[in-house]
């Protein structure tokens, strides 16, 4: 009998509960019956049918809704565009001295980040979990990709225990870096992928009715990462890719630069039959000492 994706999902959870803190108390949790993550003074929380653990303490409306996501997903997940990003960060695992890695993907949205570095692990055992405040973007990561864990939580309270993880990752996303201190293990990595000046630059010139837009805080950004963490590397990361009228019309999707856009020039950009796509990133490596 094939076992549904609550009970794989409880499974791998089990294994690795000890990772798991209480977000109304911060206690130790624990799997029961395959059906919930509980604490040891009972608050509970269920897996869903699709697999996933919404550990938020109450829930929070997010701008970022399904279609969203779904665009994401075919954008990160089934096209090249982000396939060297990936490919950089497998590598980097595989050099960890450590037979299995536990990796913490802050700011995961639907999961297809944290799906393609795992798919390419170099031979190396991976044990991954996804965490987004957003419920719409962890319903997406369970529905489409099995092994990581998936967890609706708030990086401001996140519910693991101190030091239990190898690698935090943090993709184009928020961060908290007095949690990610917290959640890190001793001499582990935290791993920053942060804009530069051209990232999406033609998507940003029709979006942001610019002919050039700087990423005004892409130093800040930096120089904070390196504030708080010994910086061992930092890896840029430039090509151009042919991206379809359809893949086009999902990158504008995906990206909330689209809310307040005007109309018509969204159409023009999404008419295009093709178009090359600037990625230009920073791939910021740090450690915990």
């Amino acid at each position: 009998m094939t076992k549904s994706k609550k009970i794989k999902s409880a499974e791998l959870v089990s294994e690795w509960s000890d990772i798991f803190r209480c977000p109304h108390c911060g206690t130790k949790m624990q799997v029961e019956a395959w059906k919930s993550l509980t604490c040891v003074h009972h608050h509970t929380f269920d897996f869903t049918k699709q697999g996933y653990l919404n550990l938020m303490k109450q829930p929070i409306k997010s701008n970022y809704d399904k279609t969203l996501f779904e665009a994401r997903q075919h954008v990160v997940g089934e096209t090249e565009l982000f396939q060297l990003l990936h490919q950089r960060i497998s590598e980097i695992l595989s050099r960890l001295n450590k037979e299995t890695i536990t990796i913490l993907d802050v700011g995961c949205g639907e999961g297809s980040h944290l799906h393609q570095i795992m798919e390419g692990r170099l031979d190396r055992s991976l044990v991954g979990i996804g965490l987004d405040i957003a419920k719409e973007g962890i319903l997406q990561a369970a529905k489409n990709y099995i092994d990581p864990i998936w967890v609706v939580g708030n990086l401001a309270n996140a519910p693991f225990q101190k030091n239990v993880f190898d690698v935090v990752i943090n993709i184009l996303s928020p961060s908290n870096y007095v949690e990610f201190k917290r959640l890190v293990a001793s001499n582990g990595l935290i791993i920053k992928v942060v804009p530069r000046n051209n990232y999406l630059s033609e998507l940003r010139e029709v979006l942001m009715k610019s002919e050039k837009r700087e990423m005004n805080n892409k130093d800040e950004v930096v120089s904070l990462f390196q504030d708080h963490f010994e910086t061992t590397k930092r890896i840029p990361l430039t090509y151009r890719h042919k991206l379809n009228q359809t893949v086009l019309q999902d990158l504008v999707r995906m990206t909330p630069l689209a809310w307040s856009a005007d109309p018509k020039r969204i159409q023009s950009f999404t008419e295009q039959e093709s178009a090359e796509i600037t990625i230009d990133l920073d791939i910021l490596i740090g450690r915990n000492n």
